[in-house]
């Protein structure tokens, strides 16, 4: 069976959605990112006939939202993060979760994806071996690899860089790989406020509430 990865960090203040601040203050910061995991993680269970799995970091019982969290994590195989940077953490949690068979993995910084987005993708990685959703920041929201092995290649690919999407889709370019619709990253404020106007969710309740 497939699996839905999420890769997630606790939305602990001070330590999330730094680039918020300011105008938002470490604790709206972080309940903004918590916000963000929750309609994400409402999303993934959502979808039909797949394995969620959250690839975790940081303190859960230091986090905002901390109770509304665990209670949905609870729904899906949490494994912890490993590696020295983030494109070895992607690589492990890719490698952790092959023995479910393909793997469509996103992260906790695009609240307005939605179980009928993520079924699209997946169908979409029936037809391929990969398919690959850019950010419009230049960075990638979403993987899917229909050998979750081939994530190895992630831990080459420079991240956080405006280059990243097509520095990860040339990683890739020796599979069948398409492309997924392009979205917006929450990383700046400007970003929380467009993506809020796109969603109904927590997300954007929270964020209007400022």
């Amino acid at each position: 069976m497939t699996s839905l990865l999420v890769m997630a960090k606790a939305p602990v203040p001070g330590l999330a959605k730094t680039r918020l601040c300011p105008p938002a203050t470490p604790e709206e910061a972080a309940d903004i990112a918590a916000a963000s995991l929750l309609d994400t993680l409402d999303a993934v269970l959502a979808v039909p006939d797949i394995t969620p799995v959250v690839a975790f970091t940081g303190d859960l019982d230091q986090a905002a939202r901390r109770d509304e969290l665990a209670s949905l994590l609870g729904q899906a195989t949490v494994i912890p993060q490993r590696g020295k940077d983030f494109g070895a953490r992607l690589a492990n949690a890719h490698r952790d979760v092959a023995r479910f068979g393909p793997v469509l993995q996103i992260g906790m910084d695009t609240p307005q994806v939605t179980p009928t987005l993520l079924t699209s993708a997946l169908e979409r990685l029936e037809e391929l071996d990969a398919v690959l959703g850019q950010a419009s920041d230049g960075g990638w929201w979403a993987l899917g690899l229909r050998d979750p092995l081939e994530a190895a290649v992630l831990r080459n690919v420079p991240m956080s860089r405006p280059d990243t999407g097509s520095l990860t889709w040339l990683a890739f370019s020796h599979l069948r790989m398409g492309h997924l619709p392009v979205l917006s990253d929450v990383d700046t404020m400007a970003d929380a406020t467009r993506v809020a106007s796109q969603t109904s969710g927590r997300f954007a309740a929270t964020v209007g509430a400022r």
